[in-house]
């Protein structure tokens, strides 16, 4: 059946929660997994109410999002390791929206399904904005294991 799970996480409750599930579908299945966490670098904006940012808050704001990420995996690869399942972490710095990185890293790593949280959000930011849930089930055609 599925050999090698990917586990998207952002450390949220819920995302927590999914990596639970996942390790422990890829537990009953024999596979490994690998988890993954997305840092989408913030490069400012130039929006007509934002504030301009400096290059040193900037570069601080996105510091501490990469120190906030490795603290998710650790805890996904201790989760991992109390389970017995081969597990791996990838920490992805991307400009790129979270749910192509996803996508491009279960292509490249050859897995063969993706187990996350459904992330709701809901009113305008759902609409705006989209879930990236949402956009990896649109946009891949690896099977998406979708955990309430």
């Amino acid at each position: 059946m599925y050999q090698h799970i990917l586990i998207p996480t952002d450390g949220s409750d819920l995302a927590e929660h999914a990596v639970k599930e996942g390790l422990s579908l890829a537990k009953s299945l024999g596979a490994k997994a690998t988890v993954i966490a997305v840092v989408e670098l913030w490069l400012g904006s130039q929006g007509p109410f934002m504030q301009p940012w400096s290059i040193q808050q900037l570069g601080e704001y996105n510091e501490l999002a990469k120190k906030q990420a490795e603290s998710v995996l650790e805890r996904a690869k201790n989760a991992a390791k109390q389970t017995g399942v081969p597990c791996d972490t990838i920490l992805v710095e991307e400009v790129q929206p979270p749910y192509q990185a996803i996508i491009t890293t279960a292509a490249d790593r050859g897995c063969d399904l993706i187990v996350m949280a459904s992330h709701g959000r809901s009113g305008l930011a759902a609409v705006v904005l989209g879930s990236v849930t949402n956009k990896v089930l649109t946009h891949t055609k690896i099977p998406v294991l979708v955990v309430r």
